[in-house]
């Protein structure tokens, strides 16, 4: 049990010690990237969605006539 211990005792002195955590600007920078990112990729699905969508509708509609 006790080398459980020291391991996590290692592991948070290495967090503090040897890694190198980015600036908050940096954390704000990154985030907002990501953000943006997320709902442009989100958007792009959504309009190919749509619009294999129509082109379905579109194709069974003539199959269907």
């Amino acid at each position: 049990m006790s080398g459980i211990v020291r391991y996590i005792a290692d592991s948070f002195e290495e967090l503090k010690t040897n890694v190198s955590w980015l600036t908050w600007n940096e954390v704000q920078n990154f985030t907002i990237t990501v953000a943006v990112f997320s709902i442009l990729f989100s958007l792009a699905i959504w309009g190919i969605d749509e619009i294999l969508s129509n082109a379905l509708s579109v194709f069974l509609g003539w199959l269907k006539s």
